[in-house]
């Protein structure tokens, strides 16, 4: 039986090449069953002609279809749906007449998560013109290319192991040696290879550290205000939680209470006021981690967007007897999606993260893991945290400018770099509803309520990053932001 051309339709708003939407036409009609072995596909040029497309484009996508024994070929009786290929379900499936209703989901359901309060932004940011949300690349500063040949590399055989292969509890090698020998030391840390770990970024880092470090009957200090999801982190371990005020330095080192156990800072950049922890308070922090005997977890996010003035040693670096935990992350200097991070800290306390992460996920995927360290090592990432630090300070000083000609309140200090500012409204001004006000006009920020402890409703401050929105656009967006301030107030 010939299968017509006419029952083949292209999608307009599919993301793939034609080539692969005609594959995956062919592949779902006959996983579904509709397309049965021994069946004619329509000629190449009936079906291009029908799609509207090249006929070479169908050539294509059928040569690989037979590749994978979804289709055969027949010498000059054209293509045939294969003997071979998969065959779809062999059973009738019960008619779904709406959603399953039969357990008290309520009842079932042993502990939440889902309440916790984060940093929502819309899907769609992208769409929007002035986009002033934290954490998302830019596709003008990626270097697409390079990215992709590290990737092709990673892929070839002589790295089939490294991309295949169950690491069970390990490392890739090369992207280990590579931190060590290169990421670690630009901040003062010297670690063995069975000092680091890799993490699914910096929130699995911090996830896996609050789990090996507390417990019900232990104590857990965070800066106020904090990023959000470390506090629903900590909230997880069911540990007594204290959140200390931070001021114009960062964490004050005087303020924490006493019987503390575990401190959790992001002593170089803190979130979100951007302020520096001074190198005499690191110190006393440090003193008093010694004496008092607690464990400090430091966040050194966003170090590598250091352009306005060397950043200060990292915590770790001025640690002498193993009291700090070091989280790094590249999800902000390569980006968010990758998803790749790493926890320093004595082998004693790696040696439980790299259980507890074996127990829940394994390890990192082999083959990112791979083209990580290749881009690495072949001098990219280098190249890369260049141009967005060049980038970034010329979109920093033009989001400066701007701030300062409307008037707009600055509560963060200025800082060596990074890619955001903490800012303040008026008394009189909710900023969870300026946001929504400003994303009917194409404004996007980012209301400061969610850093805040459930206590603490302070909805005065917000953020603004400029990673994600060109300098162009920066002046006309915060005029914007100004006078919707100046309205509501």
């Amino acid at each position: 039986m010939a299968i017509p051309a006419e029952s083949f339709f292209l999608d307009p708003e599919y993301g793939g090449s034609l080539q692969q939407q005609i594959q995956q036409l062919v592949t779902e009609g006959i996983l579904s069953g509709r397309l049965r072995a021994g069946e004619r596909m329509p000629s190449s040029r009936k079906l291009a002609e029908r799609l509207g497309v090249s006929r070479i484009t169908v050539t294509l996508a059928y040569t690989e279809l037979v590749s994978n024994d979804y289709l055969t070929s027949r010498g000059r009786s054209g293509y045939f749906v294969s003997e071979n290929a998969p065959l779809p379900p062999q059973f009738d499936l019960p008619a779904q007449t709406g959603p399953a209703d039969g357990v008290d989901w309520n009842r079932a359901i042993g502990q939440r998560f889902s309440s916790y309060e984060s940093l929502a932004r819309p899907a769609d940011w992208r769409s929007y013109r002035y986009p002033f949300i934290y954490g998302q690349a830019d596709a003008s500063l990626f270097d697409h290319q390079n990215w992709r040949l590290c990737a092709m590399k990673a892929l070839g055989q002589r790295d089939f192991d490294a991309m295949t292969a169950d690491y069970y509890e390990r490392d890739d090698e090369k992207l280990i040696e590579f931190i060590s020998r290169q990421i670690l030391p630009r901040r003062g840390i010297a670690a063995r290879p069975q000092e680091v770990l890799l993490t699914l970024g910096a929130q699995n880092a911090l996830w896996l550290a609050a789990q090996v470090l507390l417990t019900q009957r232990r104590m857990a200090a965070i800066e106020n205000p904090c990023y959000p999801g470390l506090r629903e982190i900590l909230e997880q371990t069911r540990c007594k939680l204290t959140a200390v005020d931070v001021d114009a330095d960062g964490l004050p080192p005087d303020a924490l209470p006493a019987g503390v156990d575990v401190v959790f800072s992001t002593a170089s950049h803190h979130c979100p006021t951007n302020a520096t922890m001074p190198v005499d308070r690191r110190r006393a922090l440090l003193e008093r981690a010694a004496r008092d005997e607690f464990i400090v977890v430091e966040d050194d996010y966003e170090f590598e967007m250091a352009f306005a003035s060397s950043p200060s040693p990292a915590l770790k670096s001025l640690d002498r007897t193993g009291a700090v935990v070091y989280i790094g992350s590249f999800s902000k200097s390569v980006f968010p999606g990758l998803r790749l991070g790493y926890l320093v800290g004595s082998e004693a306390f790696i040696r439980e993260a790299r259980a507890l992460r074996a127990l829940v996920l394994r390890h990192p995927p082999g083959h990112i893991q791979r083209t990580v360290a290749y881009f690495l090592s072949l001098g990219h990432y280098d190249a890369q945290v260049r141009r967005m630090g060049a980038a970034y300070a010329g979109r920093r000083a033009v989001m400066d400018s701007a701030i300062r000609s409307h008037g707009l309140d600055l509560a963060g200090r200025d800082t060596f770099g990074g890619s955001s500012f903490w800012m303040r409204a008026p008394d009189s001004v909710n900023t969870t509803d300026l946001a929504l006000r400003l994303r009917e006009k194409g404004v996007l920020i980012e209301p400061g309520r969610a850093f805040f402890g459930p206590d603490d409703d302070n909805q005065r401050f917000y953020r603004l990053a400029y990673s994600s929105i060109p300098a162009t656009r920066i002046p006309e967006g915060i005029a914007l932001i100004a006078a919707e301030i100046s309205r509501t107030a």
